[in-house]
């Protein structure tokens, strides 16, 4: 006997109220207090798709639901920031099933959510990215005692614009995320902002955590 095609129901008369019950069972079998679009899809009586048609997005889903939606706040560069090592880490294009809970801080799903689609957050990220010129300094220092004219923390776009220049390695060891998923790179200051150093393109550079580390300590050591 061959198979037989049989089409998904639509749920197009399914009340509010059973869609949403449906999404707090799932919640409580995961004993969290929200759920992923995966996780629903995974578990869930109807698909996600039913519940983002009918109260709009699943942020608003959740909301109905009473139930928490992780990453709202998150900001733009923020999510690149998380893309920019993802990538760093991987050597390549990220797919959606490289952002797990192990290897990203935000989940694909809020990418998803905020872009509708991952391919659009990607396509996003790829502007942001490809769009960021490196600033014009003036002096990379300033004298000692003097106000600085730059912020003493370095900003999302620049840390990303001296991680790109110096090729996601650190400028003293070469480790880098796509050879040691373990390093940890920071964008450190060459000339120290207590010594009139300025958060400037020029006086930024990729230090893998541990060599940043030492490297303060020996700053405070010759201070002293």
């Amino acid at each position: 006997m061959s198979a037989r095609y049989e089409l998904e129901p639509l749920h197009r008369n399914t009340p509010d109220a059973e869609l949403l019950d449906d999404l707090k069972r799932v919640a409580a079998e995961l004993g969290a207090d929200t759920v992923s679009i995966t996780q629903y899809n995974n578990l869930g009586r109807f698909h996600a798709s039913s519940l983002q048609r009918r109260f709009g997005s699943w942020l608003q889903a959740l909301a109905r639901a009473s139930l928490a939606s992780r990453n709202m706040h998150v900001t733009e560069e923020e999510l690149f920031d998380n893309l920019v090592e993802l990538w760093a880490r991987l050597g390549r294009q990220p797919r959606l099933s490289d952002v797990t809970s192990q290897s990203s801080r935000i989940s694909g799903d809020t990418y998803k959510r905020r872009y509708g689609g991952w391919r659009k957050a990607l396509e996003a990220f790829v502007r942001w990215a490809n769009e960021s010129d490196v600033p014009t300094s003036t002096r990379a220092t300033v004298p000692v005692g003097m106000k600085h004219r730059t912020p003493r923390n370095v900003n999302y776009r620049m840390r990303f614009l001296v991680m790109r220049r110096d090729n996601f390695k650190c400028r003293i060891t070469g480790r880098s995320l796509a050879t040691d998923p373990s390093v940890i790179l920071e964008v450190d200051d060459i000339v120290p902002w207590e010594s009139g150093g300025e958060t400037v393109f020029e006086n930024l550079q990729t230090l893998a955590k541990d060599i940043n580390i030492g490297k303060s300590n020996l700053e405070m050591k010759s201070d002293g």
